[in-house]
């Protein structure tokens, strides 16, 4: 592959990718942390409804992921297949996400209705913006180690939304509300929706779609849909995917019980205005930003898939290790935050890149391409993940016990920290297994790379069509 295909990126188009996932991540990571917390403990609908919604919900969203795809592959535009989606959804992704925290005055079943229609729409357009943006990312380059770095982007921002998110959400509740959590959590969202909808926008305006599928390939759903299921490194990825978000998802959604009825701290002030909780979210953020930072060190030395074998493992064993951690060692707490975030920082910006490889191997196999459904069958075995995470918080809350804002029961304080440390370590080792299982190895996609492009090369000049494949 030239040097110029590789270096053709530049830093705006490579900042501008990233910020869209800072945008997704101001509704994204605020669902993971705080929405069971905002349903139980602000909006009134018992924690056993939630899980059931959870579920429901979120089922019937996973299936829209590949018909997203589908529908987004066949896309055709000035702006290309993926990035019009941008421009189309930012304005009505934001302000569903607003919505959802609106807190109207209802009966409890008229909330519990409410949550469900709009935590349903908000789901549905977070597929319709999401597909296609994580499809850009398999054809913004066609060359595996820039899209690396274009990952490394992408989740330098991510998490740097997650680190802003974590740190700012309940001091701006206390500032905005007043002590009115329910306007506070209002306001608070109104201010993501309206920075949501300008990072997408950015993200549109700067980056630019290279990699076209085979020029002779013609629309077959069917074909695309089996060629998907005989991709054996794919369906290991998807698995990985489902045990990676059950395990997020869980310990996410129990996090602030853990820490307000097992540590015994709130949302109270403690120092320079920030609250413990505050203070936990954003050192696993920072853990994060500096995983990402030595992505593209650790990878160019270590082959991806082996490099994030080894770092999985030892997340899922710092996870677990907090089931042992006595309540009065909040300093503990902290470093052991640190570190499991740093090592799922690398693995993050390396899945998300070999979904790109995937897409290339299935090329590479059946002769056809199919970017968007790669990613949009990894999103739905995301959001699978997290269906079965988020179910599994609220049903094993009630289950155990749980009553808001009372003292707990020792068996509800077992089952808070089972949620937190033990069922999540098992989900992260699962996670680590389907890696270990993965084969594709970095020196052959780089033979998979140059063999692609030999071809696309060939059909061009069979075509009297003399252009590089990337321009």
């Amino acid at each position: 592959m030239s040097e110029t295909a590789r270096d053709s990126l530049k830093f705006k188009e490579k900042l501008g990718y990233g910020l869209g996932d800072m945008a997704s991540n101001f509704f994204f990571h605020t669902f993971n942390l705080f929405l069971l917390y905002y349903y139980t403990d602000v909006f009134g609908i018992g924690a056993a409804a939630v899980g059931t919604m959870f579920l429901v919900v979120r089922i019937f969203d996973t299936f829209s992921d590949p018909i997203m795809g589908i529908i987004s592959d066949r896309t055709k535009t000035k702006w290309g297949k993926y990035r019009p989606y941008l421009l189309w959804m930012a304005v009505p992704y934001g302000l569903c996400g607003f919505l959802m925290f609106m807190g109207p005055d209802l009966s409890e079943t008229g909330k519990l209705v409410y949550a469900y229609i709009t935590y349903s729409a908000m789901l549905l357009l977070y597929t319709a913006i999401n597909i296609p943006y994580s499809a850009l990312m398999g054809v913004i380059t066609p060359d595996p180690r820039e899209r690396t770095v274009v990952s490394s982007y992408r989740f330098f921002c991510a998490f740097g939304g997650q680190m802003l998110i974590g740190f700012s959400v309940f001091p701006i509740i206390r500032i905005f509300g007043g002590g009115d959590e329910a306007l506070g959590f209002k306001l608070a969202m109104g201010l993501f929706a309206v920075i949501s909808i300008g990072l997408f926008l950015f993200t549109f305006v700067t980056t630019k779609e290279r990699v076209e599928p085979p020029k002779a390939q013609e629309s077959n759903i069917k074909q695309d849909l089996k060629d998907l299921i005989n991709n054996g490194p794919w369906i290991l990825l998807f698995l990985a995917a489902v045990f990676n978000l059950a395990n997020i998802a869980l310990r996410n959604a129990v996090t602030i019980h853990y820490m307000k009825y097992y540590v015994g701290v709130g949302n109270e002030s403690i120092w320079l205005g920030l609250d413990y909780i505050t203070i936990f979210f954003t050192t696993g953020s920072l853990g994060m930003i500096v995983g990402v930072l030595v992505t593209k060190y650790l990878s160019s030395s270590i082959d991806r898939r082996t490099l994030m074998l080894w770092l999985y493992v030892i997340n899922a064993l710092i996870i677990g290790a907090y089931f042992l951690i006595p309540p009065d060692q909040l300093g503990l707490m902290l470093v052991l935050q640190v570190l499991a975030s740093f090592a799922v920082g690398p693995c993050v910006a390396m899945v998300w890149a070999m979904y790109g490889d995937v897409a290339d191997f299935g090329e590479w196999k059946f002769g056809r391409r199919a970017t968007a459904l790669v990613f949009a069958g990894s999103l739905f075995a995301m959001k699978f993940g997290l269906t079965i995470g988020g179910a599994l918080s609220g049903w094993l809350l009630g289950l155990f016990g749980f009553v808001p804002d009372v003292d707990q029961s020792e068996e509800a304080l077992f089952g808070i920290r089972l949620l937190f440390c033990i069922i999540p370590m098992v989900f992260a080792l699962l996670n680590a297994l389907m890696i270990f299982l993965y084969p594709l190895r970095d020196k052959q996609m780089l033979e998979i790379e140059a063999e692609l492009e030999a071809r696309k090369k060939k059909t061009d000049l069979t075509n009297g069509d003399e252009s590089p494949a990337m321009t």
